[in-house]
């Protein structure tokens, strides 16, 4: 789902390029939070540079053709100055915003107060609407010092205060690999393991406390199935609320197989199966199923373009998967520049490496 082509550099070079039109940013760091300005010159600058995780190879990252940018973030509030570039450009967007209250127990030392990401979280909900601010409470990490019980008194301070600010709560039990269970020995966290139980335990007091909020309820790459309970397998890049957000653009709805139809003015109850009700007498209809092959075994996402590199984000939480260590990213970070070409200041080598988009095999990958 990701076009390849040749792309003229300022410098003169013919290089290939990746040209999505839904654009990931992003999954291996927080873009929004650290780079925001780094991304919208970027964006300006029609390219930006991505490293391959895997191969260790350069690509080069087209925006040309971009239609939609999914955004991911524990502090989004530098990206609220630059959506009107989006606007302007005609660029939809929403935002992933991973809203946590984990201060106490140390394991977001680099955030900001609670109250501070609520006041960020209003306000993109008044810019953006209900819709386009999805509340992730997550990971949810159990440690020999914090059980259940202390997990819910969180997601229920937090949900009371974001109730009629979003449409829908994520959440995810904290994935222990070994990456992760680095991190966590380095700052001292005795974590604990999620039994099926326990998750069922916790979706079903979720459900309770969600009687007064009415959110939809949704898991992230869970194989677990709590739909009893009225929780749903998440699709983060989802191309139903892309629908919904962005249905007048017609090259967005032609790359992903949507038809925009005129509900039948004798019996607008009779659509076909699968239809989604736009308002304004119109329904979509989606013409094939799209699935993000490169994602985890349960992740429900369609194809995107992660933009984002590892090892990479500065608030440097105890249970990140996309840290390798403090060291590392303050490694990368030192070469970064708002000008710069990639966010760790990486350049496109002579050759103009190959473009891979490979699968990735973990919570961040591409």
């Amino acid at each position: 789902m990701t076009a390849r082509d040749t792309l003229a550099l300022p410098d003169g070079r013919q290089v290939r390029a990746l040209f999505p039109v839904i654009v990931s940013a992003s999954r291996s760091t927080d873009i929004p939070a650290f780079f925001a300005d780094w991304f919208f010159r970027r964006l300006e600058q029609g390219y930006s540079l991505w490293r391959n995780p895997f191969s260790g190879k350069t690509a080069c990252v087209s925006y040309a053709h971009t239609r939609f940018i999914v955004f991911w973030s524990k502090n989004p509030r530098p990206l609220l100055k630059h959506l009107g570039e989006l606007e302007r450009r005609g660029i939809g967007c929403y935002v992933q915003y991973t809203l946590n209250d984990y201060r106490a127990e140390g394991f977001e030392r680099h955030v900001p107060e609670v109250e501070e990401r609520l006041d960020t979280f209003f306000a993109l909900s008044e810019r953006l609407g209900r819709d386009g601010v999805i509340w992730r409470n997550d990971p949810l990490l159990l440690t020999d010092r914090l059980g259940l019980d202390g997990l819910l008194k969180k997601a229920e301070r937090l949900g009371d205060a974001l109730c009629g600010h979003t449409e829908k709560l994520v959440f995810s039990f904290a994935d222990i690999t070994p990456r992760v269970a680095a991190n966590l020995k380095r700052e001292g966290v005795r974590w604990q393991s999620w039994t099926r139980e326990r998750m069922e335990e916790y979706a079903a007091a979720l459900a309770r406390l969600n009687d007064k909020w009415g959110f939809t309820l949704a898991t992230c790459a869970e194989s677990v199935d709590l739909e009893r309970f009225g929780i749903a397998h998440n699709r983060c890049v989802d191309d139903e609320l892309i629908i919904r957000r962005a249905h007048t653009d017609r090259a967005l709805m032609k790359h992903l197989g949507v038809r925009i139809e005129r509900e039948p003015a004798l019996c607008p109850e009779t659509l076909p199966e699968g239809a989604l009700r736009l308002g304004s007498g119109l329904y979509a209809l989606r013409t094939r199923k799209l699935l993000d092959k490169g994602q985890r075994e349960h992740c429900g996402c369609i194809p995107s373009k992660d933009i984002g590199e590892y090892s990479t984000c500065r608030h440097l939480c105890a249970y990140c998967y996309a840290n390798a260590d403090r060291a590392s990213v303050l490694k990368n970070c030192a070469g970064h520049s708002t000008g710069g070409e990639s966010i760790s200041g990486r350049l496109l080598p002579p050759e103009a490496a190959e473009n891979i988009n490979s699968p990735h095999a973990g919570p961040g990958q591409d």
